[in-house]
Parts: C-alpha cells; sequence; structure tokens
C-alpha cells in the first residue's frame, strides 16, 4: 500500500485512534503522576600525590594517580566509605541500601572520580553527595596510611618520591563540591512524548486490523479495483435531503448559495457521466437500485429525474418498488392509481401520469395499489410494453427494490439499458454489492455503475468545493456574481 492509502485508513478510523492517542498520553501523565520524584547532586574528587618541584617526580605521580584512580572507583562503592557516611550524617539505614543510590565515575584518561547520589530531597542529594566525596578521601587516606607502614616494616620507603625509588603518597582533593540536586526522576516530558507515541502507534494498529476485517466500502478505487465496475457518481451526505415529514427534498431545485450546494453538484455530475457513458447510444431505461433498502435509491433517483429534467430533456420517473412504494409520497403527489393499474389494463399511462410542480419536464408514473405478485409484473410483457412507449417520449429513470431481498430490480433489468447500483458510504459491506452484481448478471442485465450515496465531506472525490458553488444573484444586473474571495465556477460545472 501506497503512503495516502494508510492517510485513508486512519482517517476511515480515525475515532478510536485518537481514543487511543489520548489514552496513551493520559496514560504517561498518570504514570509521572504515580512516580517519586528524585533529585540528583553530583561532587567531584582529584586524585593528586601532591606538588613536586621535580619534573621527573611530577610525572611519576601523575602516572600513578592514572594507574590508581580505576582501583579508587572499587574503594567507592564499598561498605567501609558507606559506613563513615552513615555515621557522618547520622542516617539509619544500611550501607547496602545507601551504595544504590551512589554512582561512580572515572572520565576516560583523568585522575577525576565523579559522585552522583540521588535522594527523594534535593539538600538531602547535595549532603550525601558531598559526605561520600569526604568519606571516599578519608578511606584512601586510611588505606594510604596502612600500605606506608607495611612498606616501612619490609623496608621499602614511602610518602612523596625519594631517591632509593619510593612511590609517592597519593589522596583525593575535592575539585568541586555539590550544588542541591536537580529533578531527573520522572523524566516528565520524555515520557509524555513517549506515551503520546506509543498511543498513537496503537491506534495506528487499530485502523490497520479494523481496515483488515471492516468490509465496509469506503473507497471508490477499492470498488472499481474489486468488482471493475466504475464509480460513476458520489453524493456527499446532506442532513436537508429528507425532512423530519418524510417529505423528499429535490436538492437539485435547492436555490444557490444553500447548504446543498455540493449535493446538488454530485446529481449533476451523475447526469453527465451518464450522458457522456455511450455518446451514440446513451441510455434510456435506467433503473436505480441498491443493496438494501436504507442505501437511498429513491433519494437518487427523484434527484437524479429531477436533474435530467433541469437540463432540458424530459423525464419519466416510475416508482418500480411495488413492495414499499414511496416516491409520490415523497414527493408529495397523488399515491393512488398507477403503474400496477395500468399493467393490468385498468387505464392508460397517460391518465395517471402526474407532472412535478416544481420541475418542468418531470412526470412521476406512482406505484398504485401493493400486487401479491410484484415480480410478475415487473417481468411481464405489459411492462416491457410500457417502458418500450414511455422511452419514445422521454427518458425513464425506473425506483427499484432493493436487489438482496427480492427479485424484482434483477428482473426489471432484463427491459433497461441498465442499472444504477446505490451503495452507502461505510454502510455497505463487499459481500453485500458482490451479491446485487451476481443477481444483476445472473439475468443477463448490465450494470451501468455505482452511486457512492451519503459521501462524508472529508472523504476522497466527495467534496465539489463547497463555497466555489455559491453565488449571489444580483437583480440590478441580471447575471451571477461570485461572492468576494470565491471563485468563479466555469460553464461546465453547471451542465
Amino acid at each position: 500500500m501506497e503512503f495516502k492509502d494508510y492517510v485513508r485508513i486512519v482517517l476511515a478510523h480515525w475515532v478510536g485512534v485518537l481514543v487511543l492517542t489520548v489514552l496513551g498520553l493520559a496514560g504517561a501523565v498518570g504514570y509521572n503522576a504515580t512516580q517519586p520524584q528524585v533529585y540528583e547532586a553530583s561532587a567531584t574528587g582529584y586524585v593528586t600525590a601532591g606538588n613536586s618541584d621535580n619534573t621527573a617526580d611530577a610525572t611519576l605521580a601523575d602516572q600513578l594517580a592514572k594507574a590508581k584512580v580505576t582501583s579508587y572507583v572499587a574503594v567507592a562503592t564499598s561498605t567501609k566509605v558507606a559506613n563513615r557516611v552513615i555515621r557522618s550524617l547520622g542516617l539509619q539505614t544500611s550501607p547496602g541500601a545507601l551504595i544504590g543510590s551512589i554512582s561512580v565515575s572515572q572520565p576516560t584518561d583523568t585522575v577525576l572520580l565523579d559522585i552522583s547520589a540521588r535522594s527523594e530531597d534535593p539538600v538531602k542529594a547535595q549532603q550525601l553527595a558531598n559526605a561520600w566525596v569526604s568519606a571516599l578521601a578519608a578511606e584512601i587516606k586510611t588505606l594510604d596510611t596502612q600500605t606506608s607502614s607495611s612498606g616501612t616494616s619490609t623496608g621499602t620507603s614511602t610518602g612523596t618520591t625519594s631517591d632509593t625509588g619510593g612511590e609517592p603518597s597519593l589522596h583525593i582533593e575535592v575539585l568541586s563540591q555539590a550544588e542541591p540536586g536537580a529533578l531527573v526522576l520522572p523524566r516528565t516530558k520524555v515520557n509524555l512524548v513517549v506515551g503520546l507515541l506509543l498511543g498513537f502507534l496503537l491506534g495506528f494498529a487499530y485502523a490497520l486490523v479494523r481496515h483488515q476485517f471492516d468490509r465496509r466500502l469506503r473507497s471508490s478505487e477499492e470498488v472499481e479495483r474489486r468488482f471493475g465496475t466504475p464509480v460513476i457518481g458520489m453524493i456527499p451526505r446532506s442532513s436537508q435531503v429528507t425532512g423530519g415529514n418524510g417529505v423528499l427534498a429535490l436538492t437539485v431545485t435547492s436555490p444557490a448559495g444553500s447548504s446543498n450546494a455540493s449535493t446538488s453538484e454530485g446529481f449533476r455530475k451523475l447526469r453527465t457521466n451518464l450522458a457522456y457513458m455511450d455518446v451514440d447510444h446513451p441510455p434510456r431505461v435506467i433503473v436505480v437500485t441498491s443493496p438494501k433498502q436504507s442505501d437511498g435509491k429513491s433519494t437518487v433517483a427523484a434527484n437524479l429525474a429531477a436533474a435530467i429534467a433541469i437540463g432540458g430533456q424530459p423525464v419519466t420517473l416510475v416508482d418500480g418498488d411495488l413492495r414499499r412504494p414511496s416516491v409520490a409520497g415523497s414527493l408529495a403527489m397523488v399515491d393512488g392509481a398507477g403503474l400496477t393499474d395500468v399493467l393490468v389494463g385498468r387505464v392508460n399511462a397517460s391518465e395517471v401520469m402526474q407532472d412535478h410542480p416544481d420541475v418542468p419536464g418531470l412526470r412521476v408514473l406512482a406505484s398504485g395499489a401493493i400486487p401479491p405478485n410484484p415480480s410478475e409484473l415487473l417481468g411481464s410483457n405489459a411492462m416491457r410494453t410500457l417502458i418500450q412507449e414511455l422511452a419514445a417520449e422521454a427518458m425513464v429513470i425506473i425506483d427499484a427494490p432493493p436487489l438482496l431481498p427480492v427479485t424484482d430490480a434483477a428482473v426489471l433489468t432484463r427491459s433497461a439499458d441498465g442499472a444504477l447500483v446505490v451503495i452507502s458510504h461505510g454502510g455497505t459491506l463487499d459481500s453485500e454489492l458482490g451479491a446485487s452484481l451476481s443477481h444483476i448478471s445472473a439475468v443477463h442485465g448490465r450494470t451501468l455503475g455505482i452511486v457512492f450515496n451519503r459521501m462524508r465531506r472529508s472523504a476522497g472525490g466527495a467534496s465539489y468545493g463547497g463555497d466555489y458553488y455559491r453565488y449571489e444573484y444580483k437583480p440590478e444586473s441580471g447575471r451571477r456574481k461570485a461572492k468576494p474571495g470565491r471563485q468563479k465556477a466555469d460553464s461546465s460545472s453547471k451542465s
């Protein structure tokens, strides 16, 4: 996968990613709050053999100090030094526990000893570091005295370098006293960054796992790659498409500059794509269906028919859902006699055809009474003859039942030029779309394309420019003018 695919996966599951990231950060905050504060103070000792005017003696003393200083690191962490510090500071602790709060290091090729002490109190850390350097100096002095006494008893001279070749006496001087300790634990900022990164990584892993097991369709590229059927329309989500009273709002008739501008443009683009699908033989009879009942097929069928009628081509919208008809009722038109009455020969189509009051050129044929055998009626010769008669006068859009529950829509595709399958962005499963396309193929029907409905504004390809399509109408000039700071759309965007 490419980088943009990972971005799309994260955006598709951004809620889970955000929650886990916040939890990671909260965990770091909680960890910082529960950890004791530890302060560290450092003091430095200097190993020396004293001053000498003799260059040879000074060189010998420096070499001896460098040779001995590494062994003094072990002396610094001994229980003898720890006992001296306990007596000096009057502490109530064991030597082993006290040594655990001390670290001793010797910078390479130097005669320095860095002693760092940690404590929950900055002043105590300072006192401990200074006392440890002093205790180490005293212990080294004691060891040197014992060595000198042993050397005297065996006839070896000690002290400063002498003509007899004795070694100089080493001792430790305090080079720098410790200051009040600085806070070293917990490392608040580091822990926060680590918690934030771990939270995001967990969120990213969550998004990848969800992507692998989530079968909901969200990408037009994914649909075209997996099913080989083009996505010819993407309709953004609109809260005003269906009113609270169940009346369908035709977004393509919304005034310019309304909040439905991008949704209206989605239907106009769908109309244009249909016109260019087959220039020599454009589809005249189109079945609009979906895998499930709640995918918005009736909304797409009505708005597509209205968009085509506004473009200047007469359209007949047929409610072919003889099980749950909704077109006439949702468009606030009479839902009396209709398609079923025409098919059984009670009336002629012209007698029950209704003109839409707001969209010139759009006629609606309601479903009529609900029959006991919808599939047989829709697959009858009478239905095919009626479709041919209607197509001779206008383009025909048929709102058909969903494909998965019943076979009505698949039957209708045999009498039509093709079908548009409406799916819900993030709501339709891949298995549902695959089964729906198989139903159409099984009856040798033709799928014209997929329509992604209810696309989120943030989804790729679903945004149609937002304010790009908002215009003001100036009565005094009689022309549409773009609002200040907004680009004027060209004539092709209004097709």
